[in-house]
Parts: C-alpha cells; sequence; structure tokens
C-alpha cells in the first residue's frame, strides 16, 4: 500500500459516518470508526475490506511512520508509538500504533479541521480568566478522548488573540498548528524535537517564555519541573488523567516520597491556578455534550490542598460553595445541562458524582417546569354549580 492509497482510504472512512473521532485498524475486524461514542464498520468501496490482515496492518503502520526512525525504534522496543498525520487539507490525526499478539493495531484520533476557541466549545467566562493568569499551573483533567487537549488550545488560542507573549508548547503529538496573532508560538514534538518531557521542559526555560503548555503530566521529573517554572513566574498548562481535583492532587501526591508530601502540599497550594476536569455525555438527540468541573484558588481551596481533604473541607463542598465565581461541579453542570434539555434525567443520574445531590437538583428543576404536581384524580367540585345550602350540606357530610 502507498501512502497514496493510504490517504484515499482515510478520506472514504471519514465519509461512512457523520461525528467520527477516531479511526481504528485492528487484524481481524473490518474497517472501524468511532462516531459519537460508538464503533461502527466503515464500510468502503474501494478497497473493499471484510477483515484487516497482519500485512495489511503492517502496511498501514509503515506509511503513517514514514522515514521517522525514532518512532520505528520506539515501536519495536517499547511495543507502540504516537505521532501525528496529516490527510492533506482536510483532516489532522493523532495516531498511536501498538503491538498486541504479535500483530499491530493502530488507532486515529481526528483532530477538529478549525482551531477550537472559548465561544465556539461554548465555554464558560471563568475560561477567559485562565488565560489572563500570568503564573501558576493550570490543570485540565479527564479521562482519554474526553476533550483535554482541545480545552487547552482554546485557553492558548485566546492568549494568542489576547497578548504578545512567546508561548512554548511540548506536545505529543502537535494536533493543532497555532498561527501567529498577537503572541509568539513555538511548539515543539516530542521524539522529532525533544526526546522527554522533562528535557523539554528544562530546555524551556531557557527560552524565555511567559506560557508553557505541557502535553502531560507522566511522571515525577515533569511535575518536579512544571512547579518550579510556575513558581519563577510563568503560567504553565498541562493535563492529567483524572477524573475530578481531589484525584489530581492525590495523583501528583503519589509520583513523590511519603517524606516529600508535606513540602510538595504547600508548593502546590501556591502555585495551583485552576483544575478543570472533563466528561463527554451523550446528548438527547445524539452526539456528546462535554461537562465540566471547575475549581479555582482561594484561601479555602490552599488550606485542603495543604492539609488535605476533611469533613466540611472537601473539594466538592468547596466547589460548590463558590458557584457564583464561576466554579462548578460535575452535578451543577448536568443539572444546567438537564434544565436546557440537553440530556436526559437518566444520563444525569448515571453520571453524577453525588445521586442523592443530583436527585435534589432534577425534582428542583422539575418544580421549575411544573412537573411535580400530583395527577389529577378526575374528581372535582363545580362550585359554579352549587349553590350556597349544598355547599353547607357537601361539609356536613349529607
Amino acid at each position: 500500500m502507498r501512502q497514496t492509497e493510504l490517504d484515499t482510504v482515510l478520506g472514504a472512512m471519514l465519509d461512512t459516518h457523520p461525528g467520527i473521532s477516531d479511526l481504528v485498524f485492528s487484524v481481524g475486524r473490518p474497517l472501524q470508526v468511532e462516531s459519537f461514542g460508538e464503533l461502527k464498520e466503515a464500510p468502503i468501496s474501494q478497497p473493499q475490506v471484510k477483515k484487516l490482515t497482519r500485512f495489511q496492518t503492517e502496511q498501514i503502520a509503515l506509511n503513517i511512520i514514514g522515514h521517522q526512525r525514532h518512532l520505528l525504534r520506539d515501536l519495536v522496543k517499547l511495543g507502540a508509538c504516537d505521532c501525528s498525520y496529516a490527510l492533506g487539507e482536510r483532516a489532522r490525526f493523532r495516531v498511536n500504533i501498538f503491538r498486541q499478539r504479535g500483530n499491530y493495531a493502530i488507532v486515529m484520533r481526528k483532530a477538529q479541521s478549525e482551531m477550537p476557541s472559548l465561544a465556539s466549545l461554548g465555554l464558560a467566562p471563568i475560561f477567559r480568566d485562565m488565560a489572563r493568569e500570568k503564573n501558576g499551573l493550570i490543570l485540565v483533567t479527564g479521562a482519554t478522548g474526553s476533550g483535554k487537549t482541545t480545552t487547552l488550545t482554546a485557553i492558548l488560542n485566546e492568549i494568542n488573540e489576547t497578548q504578545a507573549v512567546h508561548v512554548v508548547t511540548l506536545e505529543d503529538p502537535i494536533e493543532y498548528i497555532h498561527q501567529h496573532k498577537k503572541a509568539t508560538f513555538n511548539q515543539r514534538e516530542l521524539g522529532a524535537d525533544f526526546d522527554a518531557f522533562p528535557h523539554g521542559l528544562r530546555s524551556a526555560l531557557r527560552q524565555a517564555p511567559k506560557v508553557i503548555l505541557v502535553g502531560e503530566m507522566r511522571d515525577r521529573a515533569t511535575v518536579e519541573i512544571a512547579l518550579t517554572a510556575a513558581e519563577t513566574g510563568h503560567l504553565v498548562l498541562s493535563t492529567i488523567h483524572t477524573i475530578n481535583a481531589g484525584q489530581s492532587i492525590n495523583r501528583i501526591l503519589g509520583m513523590f516520597d511519603l517524606a516529600e508530601e508535606t513540602q510538595l502540599r504547600l508548593r502546590l497550594s501556591e502555585t495551583l491556578r485552576y483544575v478543570v476536569s472533563q466528561r463527554l455525555a451523550p446528548k438527547v438527540n445524539g452526539g456528546r455534550l462535554m461537562l465540566n468541573e471547575v475549581m479555582g484558588s482561594n484561601l479555602r481551596t490552599r488550606e485542603a490542598i495543604a492539609l488535605g481533604e476533611a469533613d466540611g473541607r472537601s473539594f466538592y463542598e468547596i466547589i460548590e460553595a463558590n458557584a457564583t465565581f464561576g466554579w462548578t461541579t460535575f452535578d451543577q453542570s448536568m443539572a444546567k445541562a438537564y434544565q436546557a434539555g440537553l440530556i436526559t434525567e437518566e444520563t444525569a443520574n448515571l453520571y453524577a458524582t453525588s445521586k442523592g445531590k443530583m436527585t435534589r437538583y432534577i425534582d428542583d428543576v422539575k418544580k421549575k417546569r411544573g412537573l411535580d404536581h400530583e395527577e389529577s384524580s378526575g374528581l372535582k367540585l363545580d362550585l359554579e354549580s352549587a349553590t350556597p345550602n349544598s355547599y353547607i350540606n357537601l361539609r356536613k357530610g349529607s
């Protein structure tokens, strides 16, 4: 298979279903795409593929890798490699090629064709406050495929349009190409431009940036240097695979020795500006809706980070109490989505963090809609036709 043939196949697969986020190639399975979160077969006319063979997936992998020797080395030694792939002007993909049971499999995550903005994603005004921060650490967390990179790109795009600063990004791989606007962007890709996040981050500190994007907090060394950068006047943005603010703090603490916990908690309490957690939930009319939990920094959050959560000092309660400042829990986000008719009651309960509170939120919404009234029994008193005497007799039970 030549690269032109691969591009033809990829283009045909993108035309098979709406809302495609991933292309999947696995031995023994047909060509597949993920459409609105559901894996579906991608039937194309040429070539017709009923079941991918070992040779076909290997040829696809080699065409994607091309002449990038470091990717071949990672694939052979580590069993997997990450890279990017561009389908001309039509689409750009983040690719993971991995070995399984002696065969190769490929997953290609499709990036949005247009640069995402805070407005196009429908993000709350508090995200503009994040873009205006001058130093500290901002974390965007969530499961794989929850839109972390897209949200960070929108924040960087806001910085690009409003601030004349130098931005250095360390990505694995580069998904969105930022054009120079007010800001100057230098985007570096893992493997092609630097060999590891700690090394790239150390170099970035000598490149006079005001804003640094670190693709992912993967290890202790990356966290250590990112904290140092945040403490020395840089704004550092990164991701971590956790589902809420509390887990994010615990994940970072878990990368260090127990003896370092007290000092690390103090450093985090002083540098952490925002933690944004994301989930994708199914919408009523198809597609998926991004739900956010947003926690900022104030005296109570700094105390909870420094001393740990306790009764009356949980991150959930702190976020809930600061809703007037734009902070929001997942449950509050889902309640708003349910009130707007974007998700069903079943989805809200399924994705809720606190089932009890979500039930109360839903009841409040139903009251506003007037849906909590009990059904009429069908019995009624025709007071207009009743005489005064009949009304008195009715009261006496006669």
